[in-house]
Parts: C-alpha cells; sequence; structure tokens
C-alpha cells in the first residue's frame, strides 16, 4: 500500500514537470523522488510517469490517478489542522463545572469560548466535584473546573485555575443578634453550606469542631444562589465564596461575619483526560484562568468585616 510520502513525490514531479524539481520543493534528493514514485507505481501495479517525455507526463492512468492523489493529500492537509488551528476546533467539548465557577465567572468565559471557537459545540454539566470527577473516569466529560484534583489511576492533566475565598455572612437582622469574632455565639444559629457531598460541607464541619462547635446545624443544598437567597431570608449563617456575594453585601441585603480564624479557601483546578483533545483542552484551561482572574479584579476581595450596629464586641 502506498503512503503519502509517495503520493506527494507523485504529485510534485507531475506539477512541476520534472524530478529534480520536485525534489527540490520537498527537500529530498532526486533519487529519494525516483524511489518513491516507483515504489507507488509498484503498490497500484502500473506506470504512472511518462520519464521520457520533457517535461516529465503523467501516462493515461497516471492523469486519472493523479486526480485522486490531490485529494487525498488535501483531505490530510484538512485533518491535519483539526490539530494545527485551533481556532477551527469544530467539535464537542463536553465541559463539567462546579457551582461555584456556575454561578460568577462561567457566563462570560462560555461567551468568550463561543467567539473564539465559533464552531464548537458545548455540552454543559453543573454539579459538585466527586460527581464531576466519576463522570470525567468514565469518560463522560472531557474537562472540568472543579475541586479535589485527580483521582488516583486517571490519566489526565490537571492546572490551577482560582481561588476563592470563603465567608460568613448572615442577613442583617441575625447579624445583630451575634457577638463580633466569638464563634461560640454561633453554636445555636443555623449554618447554610453546599451538599454533604462536597469538601466545602466537611471543611465547615472540621472548622467549627476545630472552634469548639461540636454539633453543629447546616443546612445543606446543591446551589450557591440557594445558599444567598436562605441567608437573605435569614435562615442562617450563609458560607459562601465572598466574591460572589458582593452586590448583596453592597446592597445591605448580607452581612459578613468577623470570624476568629479564616475559614479555608476553595482552591478549584482546571483537568482534562490526555486522550481528549489534550492541546485544545489546554487553551480552553487558558480562557479559563483569564476570566477567573478578570472576575477576581472586577470583584476583588470584599473589605474587612466591619463592626455592625448591633454586635457587641468582646
Amino acid at each position: 500500500m502506498f503512503d503519502f510520502k509517495e503520493l506527494e513525490a507523485f504529485v510534485w514531479v507531475v506539477r512541476l514537470g520534472s524530478f529534480r524539481k520536485g525534489a527540490t520543493k520537498l527537500h529530498v534528493t532526486q533519487p529519494s523522488i525516483s524511489d518513491r514514485i516507483t515504489r507507488l507505481e509498484d503498490s497500484v501495479g502500473e506506470s504512472l510517469l511518462d520519464r521520457s517525455a520533457r517535461p516529465v507526463q503523467p501516462t493515461l492512468r497516471g492523469r486519472e490517478f493523479f486526480t485522486h492523489a490531490e485529494r487525498l493529500l488535501e483531505g490530510r492537509d484538512e485533518a491535519m489542522r483539526l490539530f494545527q488551528d485551533e481556532e477551527s476546533f469544530s467539535g464537542t467539548l463536553r465541559l463539567g463545572v462546579i457551582e461555584t465557577i456556575a454561578s460568577s465567572w462561567c457566563p462570560t468565559f462560555m461567551r468568550r469560548l463561543a467567539e473564539r471557537y465559533p464552531q464548537l459545540t458545548i455540552e454543559l454539566m453543573v454539579d459538585i466535584s466527586p460527581f464531576l470527577q466519576q463522570r470525567l473516569a468514565e469518560n463522560d466529560l472531557d474537562m472540568l473546573f472543579a475541586m479535589d484534583g485527580l483521582s488516583p489511576g486517571l490519566s489526565a492533566i490537571q492546572t490551577p485555575l482560582c481561588t476563592f475565598e470563603m465567608g460568613m455572612f448572615a442577613a442583617p437582622e441575625l447579624a445583630a443578634t451575634l457577638r463580633h469574632g466569638d464563634m461560640t455565639t454561633f453554636a445555636d444559629t443555623a449554618f447554610i453550606s453546599f451538599s454533604k457531598q462536597a469538601r466545602p460541607y466537611s471543611e465547615l464541619v472540621a472548622y467549627l469542631t476545630a472552634l469548639g462547635i461540636d454539633t453543629p446545624r447546616i443546612h445543606s443544598t446543591s446551589t450557591l444562589m440557594t445558599i444567598m437567597r436562605m441567608s437573605i431570608e435569614g435562615l442562617g449563617i450563609g458560607v459562601l465564596p465572598v466574591a460572589t456575594v458582593r452586590d448583596a453585601v453592597d446592597a445591605g441585603s448580607l452581612v459578613r461575619l468577623t470570624l476568629e480564624e479564616p475559614l479555608p479557601p476553595m482552591i478549584y483546578d482546571a483537568i482534562w483526560r490526555r486522550s481528549n483533545y489534550p492541546s485544545f483542552c489546554a487553551s480552553v484551561a487558558r480562557l479559563a484562568k483569564q476570566c477567573a482572574a478578570d472576575y477576581a479584579q472586577d470583584h476583588g476581595k470584599l473589605s474587612s468585616p466591619t463592626t455592625m450596629k448591633g454586635y457587641v464586641d468582646t
């Protein structure tokens, strides 16, 4: 069976009418060009070039084969452009995103991704990190923006994406009943966090236990917006990424509470399978990281919690 090098040799000799010119075009020696065409003719079982003609001319069968050879080379070049020209990527990206990102900078990221890759189709899944990790391991997803790092045994690439500072927030009426900076006064108040399977929930339990609150009452939900709404309604102390509630704090709907110790931050990575568009996914990760940085710059960290009217300083 012939190969692309043999096809290239044949096509360029026909186009240029010379073995010497064909060799120069392909940066090989003239004997090498001659050998490639001889192997091609042996594969197809017929002579393709009239070597006695000047310039060299294809035979009758060679003229017919020349058209097919050009198409084969064009098809190869088009296929290779899928990997060489990221801007023309036209496949489907199965992307898993944690809810915090989906509710913050993901819309901007999606818009910029569509602008950069107008032929791209996106299948977006929003869930907690453990479930997204499982879907990636089962090859139901190509890429994640999530916590918890790489799953053991998974052939994937991981790169840092963004970090969310965490804080505790309450409706002004509830905040006024809490003692400033004294976590023990929070013990009788419910907390509101992400679902039990998510890392922020387990980290909250560990954080409260370390501060002497051994049996905290924690409402859990899978969405950031629900945590925020429940907090605004005064149903408990919401444990939320600081940047995502800036508007609610500026509007006076929520108050950031002073804590004895800072909460652990939420650290996110971009993770993608090595076997699924690795170069393209690396480009997507760079865009996502830039969108996250822009979001952080626009929203910034909220100022340090301020003592509110109604707090009792200790």
